[in-house]
């Protein structure tokens, strides 16, 4: 229950952080460029995934 806690506390605590990041034009940019980042990344792992499903499709079909 402890350790439930201290992680409900660090994400409320990171909410609160971006929240007075994003006010900052400086902040601002650092989140954009976290999100393109995150964006990119998941785009290579969405890819990735379709190309090894569609790799187990056709030798299946064979």
């Amino acid at each position: 229950m402890k350790n439930v806690l201290w992680f409900l506390i660090g994400v409320i605590g990171g909410f609160v952080a971006a929240h007075f990041m994003n006010k900052d034009p400086r902040g601002q940019e650092l989140l954009a460029d976290v999100d393109a980042r995150i964006s990119e990344f998941t785009s290579i792992l969405g890819d990735a995934y379709r190309q090894q499903e569609a790799r187990l499709t056709d030798s299946a079909d064979d």
